[in-house]
């Protein structure tokens, strides 16, 4: 359950069981095996809870219950925020025309977040529905790498995004993003204002110029 998609379809699934029960807890024997090891990853992290013996004693079975299992106030707490933003835009299964699909590590990752979240508060903010696309991202666990795709626009302003977090700390995301895309952002030597530039021919990109590189 570590995958944030799965994490909450595991964890409505079991909600819709929990408010199905009569006396409120889902027992062992109401899910397959599957379901059960995804329950007990989800007590791990404190999302669900597990009846005691005396709350298992009390409930109204013919049989011996194994154990019974429902949210916690964290799990609670994790249905109601995600269920109370806007439902992330489903990610294509392939690129449209012009567009690409890209790949980026957890760091990368995670200063493109952050530079989403900020939106409006900046001079120059994400391109239209970056945001969108970023909570869309996918990540693969074999290649430790996040997976969205992005159109020109959306590539620059990650390229941008990259360049606000070297300025103020690490240049690798930056760097990397440069190597796999062959697109980074450096000041322009007359005006001091930062340039799109394509590592390839070394000039200056405007959106509609950008040409993606694969990776």
């Amino acid at each position: 359950m570590s995958d944030r998609r799965t994490l909450l379809a595991a964890l409505r699934s079991f909600h819709k069981r929990e408010q199905a029960a009569a006396h409120g807890w889902v027992l062992d024997s109401d899910l397959g095996p599957e379901q059960r090891r995804a329950v007990k990853s989800a007590a791990k992290q404190g999302l669900v809870t597990f009846a005691s013996i005396e709350e298992r004693a009390a409930l109204p079975m013919e049989r011996r219950v194994a154990w019974a299992a429902r949210l916690s106030p964290l799990g609670q707490d994790v249905l109601a925020y995600a269920d109370a933003g806007p439902a992330p835009a489903p990610i294509p299964d392939q690129p449209a025309p012009g567009e690409l699909l890209v790949q980026l590590r957890p760091a990368q990752m995670d200063a493109l977040r952050q530079y989403v979240n900020l939106g409006d508060r900046l001079h120059h903010p994400p391109a239209k529905e970056l945001s969108e696309r970023v909570r869309a991202a996918r990540f693969s666990g074999p290649d430790n790498r996040w997976r969205l795709i992005l159109t020109p626009e959306q590539m620059a302003s990650v390229a941008y995004a990259f360049h606000l977090r070297s300025l103020g700390g690490s240049a690798a995301e930056a760097n990397q993003f440069g190597r796999d895309y062959g697109l980074v952002y450096r000041p322009d030597p007359t005006t001091g204002r930062p340039k799109l530039i394509s590592v390839r021919t070394g000039r200056s990109m405007s959106y509609p110029q950008a040409r993606l590189k694969q990776a």
